[in-house]
């Protein structure tokens, strides 16, 4: 029976859920989903996080998430392209399906568009951080400690602090709240001792935290199965099926698993098993690269260079380091040539970070959309939903993304928060 033909049955709650997808989304979903009573089984290629979760810079900061495609974004893209070692990088090998994508991507990025989409972000950012808490109150093991994001630049005048402080001004235009302190001089050798003298100004963006993104992801899994639920890797969705029994998921080798049911948080990967669903949004991989280095003395908070868009954030004694937007299949090989452009870019500003001591390279393949907002919610097909198209925001909106979708899926309602991001919206046609 093909999905258009079942019917859907209003008002009753699904008894169990097949969760396509271990990251840090999937995962908040199945947690939540088992706050409600529903038995619920995750199912992963290829394990916990093993996408765009485990390696990425950890922040959770709902004040700075915001779409990606706006004015300031295609101009920096189109000098960008011409400089290999730039932070934003398509290569040829990136396909006629990423410049198809882009030419989308640059359609939406107008000032009046960029404003929707942030007043989009409103209701979903200011329960970011509360969802962290149920977690924890829920018995997850994260750890979320709360430090403000220091963005650090050459000074006052320089056009990146510019930049930001008109980003800034724009989010709080739209209605978002954003806590802000000026640092300079001895105050902001004192805060961040790692940087470079050159570094003579800084903005301390407040009331935001960090985490361990592969801890955190594997403490929601070991929750998820203390609870009852099952997590199971090696298993390959490739299909979904309608019938008598409710809808299976089926797998390229083994059994399939069903439910009554089902939710595709499978990050990069979404557009494979969501585009026969009527999702016309289109979903690419904008890859991030990171990876570990020792340094002088603790970092104590996110440290960002906005100069070369990086972000730095205390990982095991160390820093964890990240950058780079990759438009590139997501199960490309990690480029070594990224990693070093990195380090190009950020050895002069951080001359406390030992940058011999590099470990731990590793690239994971970020959602984005092509109108800068997620895909949440129900699909044409009773009984599937899609989580996923977060682009760089899918840490810190995860677990309140699962929370609103898990109500969803319960109560048959449309909590007001993820009701921008209906998956079903119709998509800029493609100029290509």
């Amino acid at each position: 029976m093909v999905a258009s033909e079942l019917p859907q049955r209003a008002g009753r709650p699904p008894g169990r859920a097949v969760v396509v997808g271990a990251g840090l989304v999937g995962l908040s979903v199945a947690w939540f989903l088992q706050e409600h009573g529903v038995e619920v089984c995750v199912v992963d290629r290829s394990g916990v996080a093993a996408g765009a979760s485990w390696g990425n810079a950890g922040w959770l900061s709902p004040a700075l998430a915001v779409p990606l495609p706006e004015p300031s974004v295609l101009r920096y893209g189109l000098r960008a392209l011409l400089d290999p070692d730039a932070p934003l990088s398509v290569p040829p090998s990136a396909g006629l399906a990423a410049w198809r994508f882009l030419a989308r991507f640059a359609l939406n990025c107008t000032a009046g568009r960029w404003r929707r989409s942030m007043a989009a972000y409103l209701g979903i950012n200011a329960l970011a951080l509360e969802a962290y808490d149920t977690l924890l109150q829920g018995g997850v093991e994260v750890s979320t400690p709360e430090a403000p994001i220091m963005a650090v630049f050459d000074g006052p005048g320089s056009d990146d602090h510019a930049a930001l402080q008109h980003e800034i001004e724009a989010i709080r235009g739209v209605g978002q709240e954003v806590r802000v302190r000026a640092l300079a001089g001895e105050d902001l050798r004192r805060a961040a001792p790692l940087v470079a003298p050159s570094l003579a100004s800084g903005l301390l963006i407040e009331g935001q935290r960090y985490i361990d993104p592969g801890a955190t992801a594997l403490a929601l899994a070991r929750a998820v199965e203390a609870r009852g639920g099952q997590v199971r890797a090696g298993f390959n969705a490739r299909a979904l099926r309608h019938g008598p029994g409710g809808i299976a998921v089926e797998a390229w080798a083994g059994p399939p698993e069903r439910g009554d049911a089902v939710v595709l948080a499978t990050g990069a990967w979404l557009s494979e098993l969501a585009r026969p669903l009527g999702i016309r949004v289109p979903v690419q991989a904008g890859r991030g690269y990171s990876f570990s280095v020792e340094a002088a003395e603790p970092l104590e908070g996110p440290l960002y260079l906005p100069g070369t868009r990086v972000a730095c954030t205390p990982y095991r004694g160390g820093v964890r380091v990240a950058g780079t937007m990759e438009f590139r299949p997501p199960d490309h090989p990690l480029d070594p040539a990224r990693i070093t452009s990195i380090i190009k870019a950020t050895r002069p500003l951080l001359p406390g970070v030992d940058w011999g001591s590099v470990a731990d390279p590793w690239v994971g393949p970020r959602p984005v959309t092509s109108d800068g907002l997620p895909l949440v919610g129900a699909t044409r097909a009773p009984g599937v939903y899609v989580a996923g198209g977060h682009g760089m925001w899918g840490i810190t909106l995860g677990p309140a993304t699962g929370k609103l979708l898990a109500d969803q899926i319960v109560t048959g309602r449309v909590p007001p928060p993820i009701a921008p991001f209906d998956p079903l919206r119709p998509a800029l046609p493609t100029p290509l």
